[in-house]
Parts: C-alpha cells; structure tokens; sequence
C-alpha cells in the first residue's frame, strides 16, 4: 500500500464515520488530514493548506473531533468488517515510515472515553491484590510470622501499592521517556 492509497483509505472511512455520526466535516477538515510537509505526493500544497486551514480553525478542537472519528471508524471496522481493519493497520504501518499528520490525528485518544475493558482490568487488579492480601495473611498466621519484625518491608510494600495505584511510576516512565528522546533529537541535530 503506498502513502496516498493509505491516506485514501483513513479519510475515507473517517468521513464514512461522520455521515454515519451526522458530523460535519468541510473540504479544508478533509484536506487538512492528507497534511505532511515530507511527501508532496500525498499532499498538495502544504503551507497553504495550513494557512487556510488556521485561518478558519482552531487545531484543538479540529484534533479532538477527527481523533474521535478515526477511533469511531476503527471500532466500528474491527466489529463490522475485519478485512477492512487489515487494511486499516495496514494503513497506519505505511504511514508510521514517513512524518504524517494524520498519525498525530489518529495517536491522539478521544478525550472522555475510557478505553474497552478498562473497568474490567481495574477489577480484575483490585481482586489480584485482594487475593495477594488474604494469602499473605493466611501464610504470616500458618507459619506465626512475626509481623513487628518484617513491619518496614510491609510499609515499603504497602507505599510502593501506593504509588501504583497513582499512577506514579508511569508518570515517571513517560518522563524518562520524554527526557531521552528531546537527548537523542539534540544529539542527532547537526551541530
């Protein structure tokens, strides 16, 4: 699949998805999602495109409705019509070699959505340390584990839960993350 064909194919369905949704999308919305400034095969015109697009549009709000529509559109294929799901990662892999907007558009999650089975994994977590609990103090009563002793370690343990269940360790993950690649984009400009 080549980058226009790709593009071709997204647009499309997301443009299927707001007739079906009663959704408006103009020319200059459908346009703006062929967008790249690395491959002028797939997109006519870029800067003037971005200009006539900024001039009538605001880009949060452009970006939260076509991310919307483009996981709307998935959802529906990947229920409806599992070829064209094939043909929609297929898609999304041919995009990710080159520097498209439309991969921002589709990376972005829909805002007040909660993903599939997302209150089921947090139950499913809730009874796995519910479960853990018990079985630890059914083992410390068995074998007359002397609590006072191992206190520290369950205040570790517990703070580390904690944190967990924050969210604080992937805060910090992203964070590192985040910090690596601005080094390596720093390292790799040229000097």
């Amino acid at each position: 699949m080549k980058t226009k064909q790709a593009k071709d194919f997204l647009v499309q369905q997301a443009g299927e998805q707001a007739a079906r949704e009663k959704a408006s999308l103009s020319d200059i919305e459908m346009k703006m999602m062929y967008f790249t400034e690395s491959d002028a095969s797939s997109c006519d015109n870029p800067a003037e495109t971005n200009e006539e697009f900024e001039a009538e549009y605001d880009t949060e709000e452009y970006e939260a409705k076509i991310s919307k529509l483009l996981h709307h559109a998935y959802d529906r294929l990947n229920t409806e019509n599992p070829e064209a799901k094939r043909n929609w990662d297929q898609a999304i892999r041919t995009l990710r070699k080159g520097d498209h907007y439309l991969l921002v558009l589709w990376d972005i999650k829909p805002r007040g959505e909660r993903p599939k089975g997302d209150s089921l994994r947090l139950l499913g977590t809730a009874l796995l340390i519910v479960t853990g609990l018990i079985i630890a103090v059914f083992l410390a009563a068995k074998y007359n584990i002397d609590l006072d002793r191992y206190g520290r370690y369950l205040l570790g343990g517990f703070v580390g839960l904690l944190l967990l269940a924050m969210g604080t360790f992937r805060f910090l993950y992203r964070t590192a993350v985040t910090w690596l690649h601005q080094r390596t984009r720093e390292d790799d400009e040229p000097s």
